[in-house]
């Protein structure tokens, strides 16, 4: 298959996918987010294993919005679109789209990701690896600057996680959409039957390990204007692994 400006590539939400509403689990969109974008880069010639072995570099996924219109449901044939942008100094943007099967758009999402050496874990410039792309689309599925998030209000503890084998992917580290079940987790079923999240943004900041624990904080201090952060800190080292932001709705 040739290179091409955007990718597409449907998909069916399958039981696994959804949650006890049968909709789509945030999660799940993640995980079809960060696919998509691993056969893009494919298509690219710059997926995981090509750059790590002609450069000793891998990708990480550093920060996220996603902004959902609908939640497709259980057994719904969908669409996901993804292009990239131009890579800047040390990072790299990509863009996506949800769309229903008649290519009405249902989600919208960008995420900003870099590439680390897998050896020192140190930051390089996006010029390490050489991209050939195709035609750049310039079309941004959000029109939003992904800053760092700046939590408000007081802080409470919501529940603690120690971090398994089992959540670990095959990069060596806790898979982006594994955070999104740990934010979920924070909230009552009651929660999830009454509100939405219409829109969250996280920014990832540290690695987790297996054994490492995790506390979640819950800050509702703006909870009026529909807004919510959690964040996730690494209870030995006291550092940060995660913080996001919620837009959330009332159904």
């Amino acid at each position: 298959m040739d290179p091409v400006s955007k990718y597409t590539k449907e998909y069916q939400v399958l039981v696994n996918d959804v949650d006890f509403t049968k909709k789509l689990k945030l999660s799940a969109a993640f995980n079809y987010f960060q696919e998509i974008a691993g056969l893009h880069a494919d298509n690219l010639g710059i997926d995981f294993n090509t750059i790590e072995e002609e450069h000793g570099v891998a990708w990480v996924l550093i920060r996220m919005r996603v902004d959902m219109l609908r939640y497709p449901i259980w057994d719904e044939e969908i669409i996901l679109e993804t292009w990239p942008q131009i890579p800047k100094r040390f990072q790299f943007e990509r863009d996506y789209y949800i769309k229903d099967i008649q290519g009405n758009i249902i989600a919208k999402a960008i995420s900003m990701w870099v590439i680390v050496d897998v050896e020192t874990r140190e930051i390089k410039r996006s010029e390490t690896i050489a991209i050939d792309y195709p035609k750049i689309i310039k079309e941004r599925a959000i029109d939003c600057t992904l800053g760092k998030i700046r939590p408000s209000g007081q802080p409470k503890i919501a529940y603690r996680r120690v971090i398994g084998c089992s959540d670990i992917d095959m990069n060596g580290h806790l898979n982006n959409s594994k955070y999104i079940d740990f934010i979920m987790d924070c909230f009552t079923m009651e929660d999830l039957k009454n509100y939405s999240t219409k829109s969250i943004q996280i920014c990832y900041m540290n690695e987790s390990l297996p054994g490492d624990t995790i506390t979640l904080y819950k800050y509702t201090g703006i909870i009026d204007e529909g807004i919510i952060f959690i964040e996730g800190v690494n209870e030995k080292t006291n550092s940060k692994i995660f913080a996001s932001q919620l837009h959330i709705t009332q159904n």
